[in-house]
């Protein structure tokens, strides 16, 4: 029995990593390949329980689930995160976007037709994320309801298993 467990949750973990990891590039989402390569699984069967959880960077919920605005939840209305919740590092957004401004070599002008320093575009770009939010991805989300959803049905109710419960659980350990 646990045999058959075994098996069929490591192919539902490969399954869950390779589409994720597809998605990120379909996306365009992979400008880096940290997040691509930080995507995993880790499988423990023991012999009155399982445990089954996925691991990624900490923003990789972010991409995957979007981030509502400060002013605005247009984009994702049904995300649990949130610009300005005071939770997040202090500036942690301007850095990053700063960081990609510079990768990427966007210049914006201003309206004498100038170029502006990195920092004020990271600035510009940073401000617009932080009010507006992020649209979700669901890089992740959409490969684990499907793969969920093809594990055999004696599995299921066997286990007890509920795919919310399960994906809540499965993404508490970020990196």
């Amino acid at each position: 029995m646990y045999k058959e467990l075994q098996i069929e949750l490591s192919r539902f973990g490969k399954a869950v990593v390779k589409q994720a990891r597809t998605n990120l590039t379909k996306q365009r989402r992979e400008d880096t390949k940290d997040l691509y390569n930080s995507l995993k699984y880790d499988l423990d069967v023991h012999k009155q329980s399982f445990s089954l959880s996925f691991e990624m960077l900490e923003y990789g919920m972010y991409v995957d689930q979007g981030v509502k605005g400060k002013s605005s939840s247009n984009k994702a209305p049904r995300s649990p995160f949130k610009f300005g919740s005071g939770t997040g590092k202090k500036g942690g957004l301007t850095r990053s976007i700063e960081k990609w401004v510079k990768r990427k070599n966007i210049k914006f002008r201003n309206k004498k037709g100038q170029f502006i320093t990195s920092k004020n575009t990271s600035f510009l770009i940073s401000r617009s994320i932080y009010q507006k939010g992020i649209k979700p991805s669901l890089f992740f989300t959409k490969p684990f309801e499907k793969a969920f959803d093809r594990l055999p049905d004696e599995l299921i109710v066997q286990f007890g298993l509920d795919v919310n419960d399960f994906l809540e659980e499965s993404l508490k350990k970020p990196l």
